[in-house]
């Protein structure tokens, strides 16, 4: 009897050893990122075993990686100007005017301006060799004067002044210029802003019917206006 509990004492006494390494290698798995780990004061790393496992202790937690926590990432802000809702090759953080329609043109700003027109003062034409506006172009630009002032956007308009090519291409020239002036000088009595515009004659060499019958050369004396 006396050899048989020595023996059974001997197996427990291994027993034991290996209970506590079996505990030892699977502490980590259940160990959570809120642990506090003992730290050695010189190298400022968390002290280990024999095994290469942290020891825990009480006190503020401080997850690390060595020991086996995953430690959440930070997670970066949105940037608030790498969006744009609607489209309209405006950033959301610079876009005054959200929810433009889709293809509509925009200033700046991401408001909607008057689309790039061309308007053909041809509701009635130049008088040969003049620069006068008629009442029917008159009211013509006061429409647009009118579209422009109710437009929440910037717009800049280019008008271009044409002539037929009746004269020399130099009068002409310089008679396209004094077209395109009168209508800026009419647009600014109705309140657009002359920084708005911008004026230049191309005389004859733009026509829009031919020049060899009467009715084609009245259509070239025209003034046209392009949104910008």
């Amino acid at each position: 009897m006396a050899k048989k509990q020595t023996k059974q004492l001997t197996i427990m006494g291994v027993a034991a050893p290996i209970a506590l390494v079996a505990g030892l290698a699977l502490a980590p798995q259940s160990w959570a990122a809120d642990k506090a780990y003992v730290m050695d004061a010189g190298s400022k790393d968390a002290v280990t075993t024999g095994y290469g496992e942290c020891w825990t202790t009480s006190g503020e937690p401080n997850p690390m990686e060595k020991c086996g926590d995953v430690l959440a990432q930070p997670v970066a802000a949105p940037d608030p100007c790498a969006g744009d809702a609607d489209g309209d090759g405006i950033s959301d953080c610079n876009d005054k005017c959200a929810n433009t329609p889709g293809g509509a043109k925009v200033d700046a700003n991401g408001c909607e301006i008057v689309q790039s027109l061309t308007i053909n003062l041809d509701v009635d034409e130049f008088a040969f060799d003049s620069a006068t506006l008629k009442p029917e172009m008159e009211a013509a630009l006061e429409e647009l004067a009118g579209r422009i002032k109710a437009s929440k956007g910037d717009e800049s308009l280019m008008i271009i002044g044409h002539t037929d090519s009746t004269g020399p291409a130099d009068y002409n020239l310089g008679l396209s210029v004094r077209r395109a002036e009168s209508v800026a000088t009419f647009l600014e009595g109705q309140g657009i802003s002359a920084t708005r515009m911008s004026i230049k004659g191309v005389g004859e060499e733009q026509p829009i019917a031919s020049n060899a019958t009467r009715e084609g050369r009245a259509q070239n004396r025209r003034v046209e206006i392009q949104t910008q």
